[in-house]
């Protein structure tokens, strides 16, 4: 007598942590870039070059890159800087040891820039960093038994979320995108902002799919009598592949992106005039991939002739609760930040999505956060100057889960598309903008699997004492297999004499067990 046992892939998390960082310093601008005269716009983005883990801990080192565009004392002109605040931070995480892996998550808070004199500015800036420690865990069941003696055994099907992925990965994109005829040719880059919208991912066979749109802004410097910024903006849609050994097609993609690279370069047309910019985006790619199964194992077991002990294991099996989409619309006004800066024309727009707070609610995930809006314009001063305000607008949403309780897991992945900011009059916006919500919901079920049996002789003693014919009431909850195995008979034998077409029974029915062991 012998188990069929299949292993079962599962992960959780083990440990969760978080902190916040502040850095502040203050960036000389290089001696060769122009005086400032007024700050424009800021951005910032987090580069995590090492994540280190020891027992209890976990090390981070990195470093915040900070781009910061300014008019300069020249009417019409403006110019950018870089700065980089390096940064390593320790954050506890008790249970944790060297070769664990953790998922590490980031956030810029708050970023503020201001324009200490011509030549510094000071840079102040909130990081939130969440750390998630997986475990993963092989377990084996037994789904199956090989038997040459009578044996009474019953199987149970469970759904079931496997991790057949679990990998970090790469993906280079490359876009090439030409001027318009009616601008100028570009002498020298001084801004670019990229954007990516609408990023889907899809599980093939052997392959992951990937694409969505690359939003571009430039700020450049005209040649010739064109000396003056100009600005150009264009949405590109890409698309490529990316090679997953264990792929498959239809398998549910739960995978998380970060820039880690960027980079702009002006390259010449077929008249070999510099007209093209070429974009490189590196994205950093925490890939997992989950197959749903139904999983099909055996819940219990008895002997005829012999006695079988079953030996069981409790685990937590994980498997998709559910899985949504949501859109969420926002509007309103907002009037600019500098009343002094009044504008003539807007140039570019961009929106990210800040959240606050995100809890489970009856059948439902609640999000709270802001819509956080940078507009670069042209101001109403006759100098051809460009400048920045940045609005706010807050948004709750809720997606609907149904059967959503606090013991579940869900991974949000967000976007916003669809931004418009018109102006009312020179001092006022009006924004409206569509939030994108894409949720995977994992529920988690604790039961027995049976990894293991002891097969003994029958206890003649305990068989003895038996009726050898008996009229069984049956009470409350009892079932045909409760009654077998008490008294070792195999169910088709109790079905067979009480003339029963199914295991079917209620309270108060009288089965007749006669004993197949004397």
């Amino acid at each position: 007598m012998e188990l069929v046992k299949k292993k079962i892939h599962m992960d959780r998390i083990a440990n969760q942590a978080g902190t916040q960082m502040v850095l502040e310093e203050d960036v000389n601008i290089s001696d060769n870039r122009p005086d400032a005269s007024n700050l424009i716009a800021s951005k910032g983005e987090v580069i995590v070059d090492e994540v280190r883990i020891n027992d209890d801990r976990v090390s981070l080192r990195g470093k915040l890159q900070v781009q910061m565009l300014y008019m300069t004392e020249e009417e019409g002109m403006c110019a950018s800087m870089d700065a980089e605040l390096p940064f390593e931070e320790k954050i506890n995480m008790e249970g944790i040891h060297s070769g664990d892996s953790v998922l590490t998550s980031w956030t810029v808070e708050d970023l503020s820039v201001g324009l200490i004199n011509s030549r510094k500015m000071s840079v102040q800036a909130m990081i939130s960093f969440e750390m998630e420690q997986e475990e993963r865990m092989e377990q084996e069941a037994a789904v199956d038994i090989y038997h040459d003696e009578p044996v009474e055994y019953r199987k149970q099907q469970y759904p079931l979320l496997q991790m057949t992925v679990n990998k970090k990965d790469i993906f280079r994109i490359k876009e090439e995108m030409e001027l318009p005829g009616n601008l100028p040719n570009a002498f020298n880059p001084i801004w670019h902002s990229i954007t990516l919208n609408n990023v889907e991912f899809k599980a093939l066979d052997g392959k992951i799919g990937i694409q969505g749109e690359m939003k571009a802004f430039f700020i450049y410097e005209g040649e010739g009598d064109n000396d003056r910024a100009i600005w150009y903006e264009n949405t590109v849609p890409f698309s490529g592949m990316i090679e997953c050994q264990g792929c498959r097609e239809n398998m549910i993609t739960d995978i998380r992106y970060t820039t880690s690279q960027c980079s702009v370069e002006i390259k010449q047309d077929f008249d070999g005039e510099e007209r093209v910019f070429c974009v490189e985006n590196v994205l950093d790619l925490e890939i997992r991939l989950y197959e749903e199964e139904n999983l099909e194992v055996l819940s219990d077991i008895y002997g005829v002739a012999k006695e079988i002990e079953a030996i069981t294991t409790d685990v937590s099996l994980k498997s998709l609760l559910h899985r949504n989409s949501g859109k969420c619309r926002v509007a309103g006004q907002a009037k600019i930040e500098n009343t002094e800066m009044h504008m003539y024309q807007l140039v570019h727009s961009e929106g990210e999505i800040q959240i606050a707070e995100q809890s489970i609610v009856d059948n439902g995930i609640s999000i709270t956060g802001t819509l956080n809006i940078t507009t670069v314009y042209l101001c109403t001063n006759g100098q051809n100057t460009l400048y920045a305000t940045r609005s706010s607008l807050p948004f709750q949403y809720l997606i609907d889960v149904p059967g959503i309780d606090e013991f579940c897991m869900y991974h949000i992945h967000w976007n916003s598309e669809q931004l418009s900011v018109t102006m009312l009059d020179s001092d006022e916006l009006d924004i409206k903008a569509v939030l994108n919500f894409d949720v995977l919901v994992f529920t988690t079920k604790k039961t027995s699997l049976i990894t293991d049996i002891n097969v003994t002789e029958l206890d003649m003693n305990k068989v003895s004492e038996l009726p050898g014919m008996v009229i069984y009431i049956a009470g409350a909850g009892d079932t045909l297999w409760d009654i077998g195995k008490k008294y070792y008979v195999p169910i088709a034998q109790l079905k067979e004499i009480n003339e029963l077409t199914t295991e079917d029974i209620k309270a108060g029915d009288k089965i007749l067990v006669v004993k197949g062991i004397s």
